[in-house]
């Protein structure tokens, strides 16, 4: 049943029921289409023995690696604040009121810390990259332009996926999803670079969101544009 079930599952095609069944969860709740696409892909990876490089895991961590992470991280950060920035003015600023408890709160923010490095930097990088645009530009033909469209579409669903946010949220969510899907397309076989480069970058928010100063952020990024 379970050789049945994984010899389906690479089948070029299945990925799109996946897409589409994880969809139809998520108007329910979001964490269930969440959680079964993760599941489905860490049952292929388990019943590859636990090769990683089945989904993009092909290298270790070294220097290199956590070096780039670290100043793409901030240049993220930068650049991002900037686009967010533009966003706000104009469509309004992003719903990330999920976050208020972790406000001043320590318990909470380190819960929230250790919450995001498993299930939003490894985890939702592994699902929308390690698995969704890799098999997505398989299906496509596993060219150059197979991988940039499958890129687009995954960002698209992704920014969509976090309509939570409101307007500016999707838009914002979906551009810097399409910078993530530009560093796997140049970088197929370390998606551990994104998945610190996710975590650095959310590490950053999350602390300013403790501290309470987002907000001075935010502004300080609104008054050095307009």
């Amino acid at each position: 049943m379970k050789t049945k079930l994984y010899n389906y599952l690479t089948k070029p095609y299945a990925v799109v029921i996946v897409i589409l069944i994880a969809t139809l969860l998520s108007l329910e709740d979001r964490n269930l289409g969440y959680f079964f696409g993760l599941g489905i892909i860490l049952f292929m990876i388990w019943q590859k023995k636990w090769d990683w490089s089945f989904a993009g895991i092909g290298q270790k961590i070294n220097l290199k690696t956590i070096i780039n992470s670290v100043w793409i991280s901030i240049l993220f950060f930068f650049v991002t604040g900037i686009i967010d920035a533009v966003l706000q003015y104009y469509l309004g600023n992003q719903d990330l009121s999920s976050l208020n408890d972790i406000r001043g709160d320590f318990g909470s923010y380190v819960g929230m810390m250790v919450m995001m490095w498993i299930f939003a930097a490894f985890g939702e990088e592994l699902l929308f990259h390690g698995y969704y645009m890799q098999r997505l530009a398989k299906l496509f033909g596993d060219s150059n332009k197979a991988w940039i469209l499958s890129g687009v579409l995954i960002a698209i669903y992704f920014g969509i996926s976090h309509g939570y946010q409101g307007l500016s949220g999707i838009i914002g969510v979906g551009i810097g999803s399409l910078f993530f899907a530009a560093l796997y397309f140049k970088n197929r076989s370390n998606l551990l670079l994104l998945v610190l480069i996710h975590g650095i970058y959310d590490s950053i928010w999350i602390t300013l969101i403790y501290m309470n100063k987002d907000s001075m952020v935010n502004e300080w990024f609104l008054q050095l544009l307009f």
